[in-house]
């Protein structure tokens, strides 16, 4: 499974238009709860492989996407289908409500 670079310039191709729903993973390189995510994101990624996309956001590059998700305490991973947000995990809390999270927008129509 492939975790992509979300960005402003793709963002509406790679998230809002997508044919399935998207996580999104708003994090920085310094932020010590974000690098012991990012693993667990991986796993799952591969796990939910066809049934979601996954995807990354340095909030540090991409400040305006920050902030149109309103980004104010991170790791922030955002389940989205099209332009709504289905479900909003903050914190680094682990890889079982992660794994809700990812079943949540698996289902989402």
């Amino acid at each position: 499974m492939t975790t992509h670079t979300f960005n402003k310039n793709n963002f509406n191709d790679e998230v809002v238009n997508a044919d399935v729903p998207v996580i999104v993973d708003l994090w920085a390189p310094w932020c010590g709860p974000c690098r012991a995510l990012s693993p667990v994101i991986d796993k799952l990624a591969g796990e939910f492989d066809g049934q979601v996309k996954v995807g990354k956001i340095n909030i540090d590059e991409e400040p305006e996407l920050a902030q149109a998700f309103n980004a104010r305490s991170i790791p922030m991973v955002v389940a989205m289908r099209g332009n709504d947000v289905v479900d909003v995990m903050l914190g680094f809390q682990g890889e079982q409500p992660l794994r809700k999270l990812f079943e949540k927008a698996s289902a989402a129509k």
